[in-house]
């Protein structure tokens, strides 16, 4: 009986490892897909495409394993939890990464048109989502409250800029119609950014249910920005 969960800790502790590198994938898909847009570069946009059959092939890897896990083995209630979340979580990473090639997309569009505005706040909503990803996915190898907090404080933040930008390019488009079709596209692109940062929420809930045993919605903290 020893040997067998030696056996399964074994096996989760790779199953860990494997989540651990599909999120650094997508997470590296999504800033090169940002960098490609800003710095209005083809080629990288191409390779964040590409890249896309890499993360599809790594999310059916690891629902594979998850499924052998449960099928082979005699999980505790603590795994179940750990596998279903990693189930839920791999759905969340496949999605950043179908939001980071919609972003690349965008870039090969804008590649070659002179953009209206210097892009600044794009990039920095991407870097904190960017961290985002990578706190939920250390939240996940070390069952951490206080990472788990920070995605959702951060959260707090990204939304805060989705509006600005929202509210800022609506009103440019009133004022200036030459620019509504790049003004759509970058608009897009915040909102891919958005909504990816909910799916680094959707992960650290999870992660805070594998803990506690209870799926619930987390609030940031009293101040957070």
């Amino acid at each position: 009986m020893r040997r067998m969960r030696q056996s399964f800790d074994e096996q989760l502790a790779l199953l860990n490892e494997r989540l651990a590198e599909m999120g650094a994938f997508v997470g590296q898909m999504l800033g090169d897909s940002v960098q490609a847009l800003q710095q209005q570069d083809v080629e990288l946009a191409n390779q964040v495409i590409a890249r896309d059959d890499v993360a599809d092939e790594m999310d059916l890897s690891i629902e594979q394993m998850c499924m052998r896990l449960l099928a082979l083995q005699q999980p505790m209630s603590k795994d179940l939890r750990i596998i279903g979340t990693a189930l839920k979580v791999i759905a969340d990473l496949e999605r950043i990464g179908d939001y980071s090639v919609d972003i690349a997309r965008t870039a090969r569009v804008l590649a070659d048109q002179t953009l209206f505005k210097e892009l600044v706040d794009i990039p920095k909503m991407a870097r904190i989502v960017q961290r985002m990803v990578d706190k939920a996915m250390e939240a996940f190898r070390t069952f951490d409250f206080d990472t788990i907090q920070q995605v959702v404080d951060d959260d707090e933040a990204v939304d805060q800029m989705w509006y600005a930008l929202l509210n800022e390019l609506i009103q440019a488009m009133q004022q200036r119609s030459e620019i509504v079709y790049q003004a759509v596209y970058l608009l897009l692109v915040a909102r891919y950014l958005e909504r990816t940062a909910d799916h680094a929420v959707n992960v650290a809930e999870r992660v805070a249910y594998v803990i506690t045993g209870e799926l619930q919605t987390l609030a940031p903290s009293h101040g957070a920005t």
